[in-house]
């Protein structure tokens, strides 16, 4: 898991039949300090996250579709939960 900055929302006409109704986001990863780390990643929205949110991503094929629930859907990355608060001790 990652965490990662909502920066914008991606819209497509079509879509394999799998993810048709899913929301898609595009989403940069973050390093603790909240700096970005690495390119932006395109992700399918499991909790309603929207632009600008600090994100919980998901990066893996099984692990993405695991916590979308959509078995055999062609999907690399997957937002599972909204973060409200980082605390490294």
């Amino acid at each position: 898991m990652q965490i990662g900055r909502v920066i914008g929302t991606v819209v497509s006409t079509q879509k394999h039949q799998k993810i048709d109704a899913a929301k898609l986001l595009l989403v940069q990863p973050l390093t603790l300090d909240e700096k970005p780390k690495g390119t932006a990643v395109l992700a399918i929205d499991s909790v309603g996250a929207g632009v600008g949110e600090k994100v919980l991503l998901v990066i893996e094929g099984k692990a993405a579709q695991d916590a979308l629930r959509r078995k055999g859907a062609p999907v690399d990355a997957a937002i599972v939960g909204i973060v409200d608060a980082v605390e490294v001790g």
